[in-house]
């Protein structure tokens, strides 16, 4: 379990985030979404141990953010908005060199089926010659190498076409349930959040995304 206790983030004595609490169970998926300067992307990089909370503790199972930040990093993937992987290697070499740098290995046919169970099917294409959504495939299969408890996505599915928004919303649901994988999304698209999340985590004080999410039934706290 993942438990947010009464953290605040400032900068330069400027509250970002004030007084947040909540925690992520194995199995489920927390949408995160607010007007932009809300503090969603800040609010990830702190749980993904980038930045400290100025106030508050985070503990990810029996391991504090503070005292076990080194153990708790091997259990964190984390795939910011911006996609980090080698354009001018093919799908095969991004993967294997991620994989040396990953604390758990894997074989080169486990790095295969990976992108395979997220339709990522061009083993041996360069980067540069993948579509948008298939290079959003790829950025998340190299978060998943080492086999996190705790998946942190920043906007993973932002300008790419709606079949692979599809494909890769049926596979984080089919990965949260089957392996039990507590995971935090953000994301601007509402029918994505309204579709794919288990509860949704409101901050800022536009009422925007709470009067919306309410109409939707979803389970929402705001903060």
């Amino acid at each position: 379990m993942l438990k947010v206790d009464n953290i605040t983030k400032a900068y330069h004595k400027k509250p970002i985030i004030t007084n947040l609490s909540f925690t992520v169970q194995p199995g489920e998926i927390i949408g995160l979404v607010g007007e932009n300067g809300a503090g969603k992307s800040t609010l990830l990089q702190m749980l993904a141990t980038l930045q400290p909370p100025t106030v508050g503790n985070i503990c990810l199972y029996d391991w504090t953010y503070k005292k076990n930040r080194k153990q708790v990093r091997r259990h964190i993937g984390f795939v910011p908005q911006d996609i980090a992987i080698w354009e001018n290697f093919t799908v095969r070499e991004n993967m294997l060199f991620f994989e040396k740098l990953s604390w758990k290995k894997k074989s080169e046919k486990q790095l295969e089926q990976l992108c395979l169970d997220m339709n990522l099917d061009r083993w041996n294409d360069k980067v540069q010659t993948l579509s948008g959504g298939m290079k959003r495939k790829l950025n998340l299969a190299i978060s998943l190498i080492h086999d996190p408890d705790l998946l942190l996505l920043d906007e993973p599915t932002v300008g790419i076409d709606l079949k692979s928004k599809k494909e890769i919303s049926f596979y984080l649901q089919k990965l949260a349930i089957d392996n039990q994988k507590m995971i935090v999304y953000t994301s601007h698209d509402m029918d994505e959040i309204k579709g794919l999340c288990t509860r949704v985590l409101c901050i800022g004080k536009d009422p925007f995304y709470k009067d919306l999410l309410q109409q939707a039934g979803k389970e929402i706290a705001s903060f």
